[in-house]
């Protein structure tokens, strides 16, 4: 079997490894988050408004705290992950605030098996497509369970970003969907000094790609927008310009790190 085909099995122990580092780590806070601060960022907050009394899915939610913020805000917040590591550790910290958020795991296109009902927004954000092969299906089970005139919001990192090497010294990898991308981590983008290796597999997806993908699938685009920096530092050779705000040192204010959008279902 080609390694891409085994993409779910190879992701899902990298990220159960991942899980264990991160829930400790500094970039996740848990003391602060445990603490009641939110983990939600100026960017979704704008687009998400009052939420309170909403039903929220949250696609790829890791181990939970945007899930649970969501809860925090008065949302009847449900969120699904392909890691079970992921998935324990959310169920965990719901429990532990006694919180009602509910966690699935399972993979993202597979999610039509677990779940039967439909949401008023539909969630997803930072650092999650590109670990999905095909954003057609990934558009139809969004718009399969937004109500009718339900709202997908969505922030990523901008795949201008992901054209760099590491150090974001030379353009290494294509703009546009290619081979998906097969690489060995050592660390995690939380703890770069981390004990662990991991190999992953990724696929690297165009603006157009996200944009013909929701449109075809009845999600009517209402906003887009696309910033100078990243709310996450997350990233080598940064800078803290403004607090909670990094850039990649080299490059300034020149290149955009993250976009949002938010779309309605017709």
């Amino acid at each position: 079997m080609k390694k891409e085909d085994d993409y779910l099995n190879i992701n899902r122990k990298a990220w159960n490894q991942r899980t264990e580092v991160h829930v400790d780590s500094d970039f996740y806070d848990m003391p602060g988050f445990l603490n009641g601060k939110s983990s939600l960022n100026e960017i979704e907050l704008a687009l998400l408004g009052d939420i309170s009394g909403k039903t929220v899915l949250h696609l790829q939610c890791h181990f939970g705290q945007d899930t649970i913020s969501f809860s925090r805000m008065g949302a009847i917040a449900t969120g699904i992950d392909l890691s079970d590591k992921a998935i324990e550790k959310a169920r965990e910290l719901s429990d532990r605030l006694n919180m009602q958020t509910r966690f699935i795991c399972c993979d993202v296109y597979d999610l039509p098996n677990h779940l039967d009902e439909q949401f008023d927004i539909v969630f997803t954000s930072y650092g999650t497509i590109g670990w999905l092969p095909d954003l057609s299906k990934w558009a139809s089970v969004i718009s399969h369970f937004l109500k009718p005139g339900g709202k997908f919001v969505f922030a990523e990192f901008h795949p201008v970003v992901w054209m760099f090497d590491t150090n974001f010294e030379k353009v290494q990898y294509n703009y546009f969907k290619d081979e998906a991308i097969i690489e060995t981590e050592f660390g995690t983008y939380a703890d770069v000094t981390a004990p662990i290796e991991n190999e992953m597999v990724t696929w690297n997806h165009a603006l157009s790609e996200v944009m013909t993908a929701l449109l075809a699938k009845e999600l009517e685009i209402h906003s887009f927008n696309e910033y100078d920096y990243s709310p996450y530092n997350c990233f080598s050779g940064t800078e803290e310009f403004e607090p909670g705000k990094f850039r990649v040192t080299r490059f300034g204010n020149k290149v955009p790190m993250v976009y949002s959008l938010m779309a309605i279902k017709k």
